[in-house]
């Protein structure tokens, strides 16, 4: 595992100057959201937002590695292990989906206002009866043929071992039989490939912390494993959960490798 503390540095100078085009790129993001997304179609919508969030990943000099996913439309589950608020960057880079995420993001400055344009589903996790209100929503959602992505973990851990999942949120796709498809996420660095924690947002980072530190470590990569998508059959949520946890750990333990 590279420690922090053991990363080789860019320069505060050069971090600097993708910070600011990374600012520049979120206010010209949120102006497409405002003035543009809105008189476009469905799959229009996301090629913007697919090329937005791919640009994103350029100026944090992320090097993403993911697959085409074997299923681009839904009803459609993604779940993923969550290391950092650019998970979220890497799914909608790589899927047409919408998140399931913490209320907490919707306050955070301007992309807390970008996450809810962009149909994200916010939930207060300590309610039991937002719990349920979400799992309605889903369920209609996958209805209308959604693609949905949330992490069970419920917040983000640094990426050596993973936190337990809740099931919680499996209950509308237990009840729509929709397919869920497992995504190992793991950022190493791309010579030695070995994992990497700069990108980790855990602890007492902010998100200034997590970008600072990104923007500082040169050679980052994010590789995306998609492993087989599977249903219920059977399975009450608490037990599917572990399944879906144990197969991502096996994943990650094995360096990524599908």
């Amino acid at each position: 595992m590279t420690r922090r503390a053991e990363l080789p540095q860019r320069s505060p100078l050069t971090a600097a100057w993708r910070l600011l085009r990374i600012a520049a790129h979120v206010l010209h993001g949120a102006w497409v959201i405002r003035n543009v997304l809105p008189t476009l179609d469905a799959d229009r919508r996301y090629q913007h937002i697919q090329a937005w969030a791919r640009q994103f990943l350029v100026l944090l000099a992320i090097k993403l590695e993911a697959p085409v996913l074997p299923q681009q439309h839904g009803p459609l589950l993604l779940v993923a292990n969550h290391i950092s608020f650019i998970d979220i960057v890497v799914l909608l880079a790589t899927s047409p989906c919408r998140l399931v995420s913490k209320a907490d993001v919707h306050h955070w400055p301007l992309i807390g206002p970008m996450a809810a344009a962009m149909g994200t589903v916010f939930i207060e996790r300590e309610s039991r009866r937002d719990a349920m209100r979400v799992v309605h929503h889903m369920a209609e959602a996958f209805g209308e043929g959604a693609v949905l992505a949330v992490f069970p973990e419920g917040t983000t851990g640094d990426g050596r071992a993973l936190l337990p999942f809740h099931g919680n949120l499996l209950q509308a796709a237990i009840v729509t039989d929709t397919l869920v498809q497992p995504l190992a996420l793991r950022y190493q660095d791309s010579d030695s490939g070995e994992p990497s924690l700069a990108p980790a947002y855990v602890g007492d980072d902010s998100l200034l912390d997590t970008l600072w530190r990104t923007l500082r470590t040169p050679g980052l990569q994010v590789r995306l494993v998609s492993l087989p998508a599977q249903r219920a059959q059977g399975r009450e949520r608490r037990q599917w959960a572990q399944d879906l946890r144990a197969s991502i750990a096996a994943t990650l333990d094995e360096g990524g490798r599908a």
